[in-house]
């Protein structure tokens, strides 16, 4: 039972970053289409900081 709820947990995990690392990757595409560079340095930075 207990491996049951860690493997539950680890791909709870692992979704969260995938929604994450898509949702910056979509807003760094937004930024970069629109020439806002310190948003897009903002958005690096926060991704770096997340390890994304």
């Amino acid at each position: 039972m207990n491996n049951n709820r860690q493997e539950v947990l680890k791909k709870a995990k692992s979704s969260h970053l995938e929604s994450m690392r898509r949702s910056l990757n979509a807003r760094l595409e937004a930024a970069r289409a629109n020439g806002n560079e310190r948003l897009v340095k903002q958005l690096e930075a926060e991704a770096k900081y997340l390890h994304l």
